[in-house]
């Protein structure tokens, strides 16, 4: 079973990475100024992430393989890890799709 893991950044911002029950980081967020709002970031994750119209899939400029998720308005609320292959990042978004909905968050401690 998946995981959400609240963790603070070095500039004091929250963010949040999802992961799948392996303990992989499926999912990355951005940066947020407030507790309560990387909470609203985890619940959009939850509710957009079964819609695979909300994910953009994506190749880097060195030819890594990448998603991002967004959320009904447009905006980015995840970003995945790179991956070598096309199916690679394509199992990741099956992975978020899974995971997510029922995930359980906690916040780790530093």
């Amino acid at each position: 079973m998946g995981k959400f893991v609240i963790s603070t950044r070095s500039n004091g911002d929250f963010q949040f990475n999802l992961k799948a029950g392996n303990g992989e980081i499926i999912l990355t967020s951005q940066g947020y100024s407030s507790k309560a709002s990387c909470n609203n970031g985890i619940e959009s994750v939850k509710k957009n992430s079964p819609d695979d119209n909300r994910y953009e899939r994506k190749t880097s400029t060195n030819d890594k393989h990448y998603f991002v998720l967004k959320a009904g308005n447009g905006e980015i609320i995840g970003n995945s890890q790179m991956y070598e292959s096309t199916s690679g990042r394509d199992n990741g978004i099956e992975s978020v799709k899974k995971n997510a909905p029922d995930a359980t968050v906690e916040e780790q401690v530093s």
